[in-house]
């Protein structure tokens, strides 16, 4: 009996220590959750009335244990690391079907794709082009997805003070003679394709409080539009302060362009002309550049040409039972009957934590101390059953001397 009983020790404290070796094993490895060997005694069923002399059968591993305690997150300079702060994992797919992790070690694969080191699409909510996000559905975070084409420009705004004491040019407008307009205001525009063209619009005074706006693309006129303003040099004409003016072809294989000039800002006061801010909402085609994550999770690519856009919000997921989840590998879990269906969400909402990008959390038995001690323990415990295994066979080996005599 005693035999038995000391081997199930033996045999409990040699899985305290397989468990305790994989801590420590995977001390280094990012996102490990650590785990711990729970026992059960072992104790044979007697006759009624009989327990209280009937002695245990030694001792089992009931379950391995996972424990979920937040590792220690140190910063990288890699923006597609990220951390957990908190509660949540991310979603991954393999291929074969969408798994969980922790480690948050992504990288670029050869199509673009951020993937875990074994290969795993990290998985995002889409898009939904309003500003929002698709919480319906899960995709691929691809950073070429969504490259920042070309927009001509549609709308120029520009403030500025036309000088009420100006004198009408007694020569007829011509943007190669200086003395026929009082004021002229470049900015830049562009075309369908993304090409850059100087755009100008040139004042010259015809009466009081009346001018001509002459806008010229690249030397080409796209026409003549008039402005007024009352006797407080407020703008009266066009009233909603518009200036659309004729498209004007290019002639280099792009849309004409067709501009609309608000110059709802301008003033005419007795002061000099003064420019004041331009803006334009065109700009050219633009190769991706870096990436943002934030706090939420929101996944923001940066162009070239100053230009940005959200390809997703990446998706978190959280389980009623976390010891439930199967362990695969790779730190990576598997959702199953007994860890109840995965609960879906983003970073910073609910139950979730918030996603830290640049950051990695390290594994949580990265302080080895507790581990050693632990292994101590165990070390002492085989020790032990060994010692009432001899103890036991030196007894046995005595009986049977004292028998054969």
């Amino acid at each position: 009996m005693a035999l038995s009983t000391a081997l199930s020790g033996i045999n409990a404290a040699q899985a305290d220590l397989n468990v305790i070796a994989n801590n420590i094993s995977n001390a280094n490895t990012t996102g490990f959750k650590g785990s711990r060997a729970q026992f059960a005694d072992i104790f044979a069923v007697t006759g009624s009335n009989l327990n209280s002399t009937a002695t245990g059968s030694g001792t089992r591993l009931a379950s391995v244990a996972q424990q979920f305690a937040q590792g220690d997150v140190a910063t990288t300079n890699n923006s597609l690391d990220m951390a957990i702060s908190g509660n949540g994992f991310f979603v991954i797919n393999d291929g074969t079907g969408v798994t969980y992790t922790r480690a948050g070690d992504f990288q670029k694969d050869p199509n673009s794709n951020i993937v875990t080191p074994s290969g795993a699409f990290l998985q995002v909510y889409p898009s939904n082009g309003a500003g929002g996000f698709d919480t319906s559905t899960l995709a691929n975070l691809q950073l070429t997805a969504a490259q920042s084409n070309a927009t001509p420009t549609s709308l120029v705004t520009m403030t500025s003070n036309l000088p009420a004491s100006a004198t009408v040019s007694a020569n007829p407008f011509s943007p190669t003679d200086a003395t026929s307009y009082q004021a002229a205001t470049p900015v830049t525009v562009y075309d369908s394709q993304g090409g850059s063209h100087q755009g100008t619009v040139y004042y010259n005074k015809t009466a009081t409080n009346s001018w001509d706006a002459n806008l010229y693309v690249d030397g080409i006129s796209a026409g003549t539009q008039a402005l007024t303003f009352d006797v407080n040099g407020n703008l009266t004409t066009p009233a909603n302060g518009n200036l659309v003016f004729t498209p004007v072809n290019l002639a280099n294989g792009s849309a004409p362009l067709a501009l609309t000039v608000n110059v709802s800002g301008t003033t005419q006061f007795g002061t000099g002309y003064s420019p004041g801010t331009i803006t334009q909402n065109g700009f050219e085609a633009g190769s991706f550049s870096s990436i943002d994550i934030d706090s939420k999770g929101v996944v923001t690519a940066n162009y070239s040409n100053n230009q940005s856009t959200q390809l997703g919000q990446i998706a978190l997921a959280n389980f009623p039972n976390l010891q439930g989840l199967r362990q695969l590998g790779n730190s990576a879990w598997a959702a199953s009957g007994d860890s109840g269906v995965a609960v879906m969400g983003t970073a910073g909402a609910g139950q979730f934590g918030a996603i830290q990008s640049g950051a990695l959390e390290g594994s949580n038995t990265a302080d080895t101390t507790s581990q050693l001690v632990n292994m101590i323990q165990a070390q002492r415990d085989y020790q032990a059953n060994a010692q009432v295994l001899s103890t036991d066979s030196t007894l046995a080996s005595a009986l049977f001397n004292a028998v054969s005599r």
